[in-house]
């Protein structure tokens, strides 16, 4: 499954990257993340319970940071197995400012599946995955926005 999207977001690049890079904010937008734990730098373990459809179930994930080109890029990584399957993604997030308040995010992914939740079809699945990358992006939104008034 693969797609991208885009984003506009009302902060500056170096205050986008900021908060796109705090495991805190990342644990509030992966969606059903019930804990997240650096285990090295960039790396992380996480706990997830889905309840979406097939991919209901708990994952342990390893999640990793990667190709980090501080303002303007990282590789986000994910390697969940649980009970429904496996899921491996990656994710490339590039950020561009438009000017000193206004950054542009721009996604591509690229996600495959294994085990039981595989036979439910990539059509369906490709459905999940959209819903579960914009949930992570409109909370990440809300998280950045959230920082603001808080600085």
């Amino acid at each position: 499954m693969e797609g991208k999207g885009k984003l506009s977001l009302n902060a500056g690049i170096e205050r986008s990257w900021e908060v796109l890079m705090d495991p805190k904010v990342l644990e509030k937008c992966i969606m059903g993340c019930e804990k997240l734990e650096q285990i090295e730098k960039n790396k992380y373990e996480a706990e997830l319970a889905m309840g979406i459809a097939a991919v209901k179930g708990r994952y342990s994930s390893l999640i990793e940071l990667a190709d980090l080109d501080k303002p303007k890029h990282y590789k986000l990584i994910v390697k969940g197995e649980g009970g429904p399957g496996t899921v491996e993604a990656v994710g490339n997030i590039d950020l561009v400012a438009e000017d000193e308040t206004e950054t542009t995010l721009k996604y591509t992914y690229d996600a495959e599946v294994g085990g039981k939740v595989a036979m439910i079809g990539q059509r369906m699945l490709g459905g999940v995955a959209k819903m579960i990358i914009q949930d992570f992006f409109k909370k990440f939104k809300k998280e950045l926005e959230n920082t603001k008034q808080h600085t």
